[in-house]
């Protein structure tokens, strides 16, 4: 039996991985789906599956988003289709490569993508679902926002973004009737490891993570009202210390005089 469509959910990056699991995990909990993603034919055959095993409407939107008419053509469908109640910022690459051994042209390109793509999308869906007073956004970041040491630093740079971004959009949106997620996944056992050019295989398998429980992990955090869902931490006071640590600087970060610190006095 179908249950009731609790709206569409489009959802980036959507034909493998991370994004195809939070495709299935959307359409058996009641939402019809726009998948995109580059793959026309692995949408195609996700989509084809997942109508039949739940029922729901499902569509493909092939798109390549860091490409700008692409883009453009995604902000469009999230402008005008007003069944859509959830965005799934997923879409993404990185690198694990240091600055000086990558190649600047793949950099803006991720650049593009993981910032560009995801302000542009959110920024097109909250718009809607602020005036329709309902809907919410996913958007995907990394543990690498707040541990930029591990990974290429222009990576970690965009994941940082997303993050703040994020924080930022809640602020905002909270009071409007928008719901804000960002989760920061640890590594997981996908592609994008052969795309970053650091093959799964070399890390400890005690830190890798399927994607079927980070996705299943995330939406418990989704559940629970979560605005940051770490689902590897195990102590959510650690992040909230963390949280605590950082709003403390607040009233400090903006005076009118240096701090004395930096006087000619302290510094001989």
């Amino acid at each position: 039996m179908v249950t009731a469509s609790k709206g569409t959910a489009l959802i980036t990056g959507a034909s493998s991985g991370i994004g195809a699991v939070y495709a299935d995990r959307l359409a058996r909990r009641g939402y019809d789906l726009i998948l995109v993603a580059r793959n026309r034919d692995r949408l195609g055959a996700l989509a084809t599956r997942l109508t039949a095993e739940t029922g729901r409407t499902v569509e493909v939107l092939a798109a390549d988003l860091s490409v700008d008419t692409d883009i453009r053509l995604v902000e469009e469908v999230l402008r005008t289709d007003s069944s859509i109640t959830l965005l799934v910022n997923n879409a993404g690459v990185g690198a694990a490569s240091p600055l000086l051994a990558s190649d600047p042209v793949k950099m803006d390109s991720m650049i593009t993508l993981n910032v560009t793509a995801l302000t542009r999308l959110a920024g097109a869906a909250a718009r809607g679902f602020v005036a329709r007073g309902v809907g919410a956004i996913i958007n995907i970041s990394s543990i690498v926002a707040v541990a930029p040491e591990l990974l290429n630093g222009v990576y970690g740079g965009t994941k940082a973004f997303v993050l703040a971004f994020s924080q930022s959009l809640h602020h905002e949106l909270n009071d409007k009737g928008v719901k804000i997620q960002v989760v920061l996944p640890g590594a997981i056992s996908t592609e994008f490891w052969d795309v970053a050019g650091l093959p799964i295989e070399n890390l400890p398998q005690t830190m890798v993570m399927n994607a079927q429980d980070l996705v299943d992990a995330a939406l418990a955090g989704f559940d629970h009202g979560e605005l940051v869902t770490i689902p590897s931490l195990p102590e959510v006071a650690d992040w909230d210390a963390f949280e605590r640590a950082r709003r403390e600087l607040g009233p400090n970060l903006s005076h009118n005089q240096p701090a004395k610190r930096f006087s000619a006095r302290a510094v001989a």
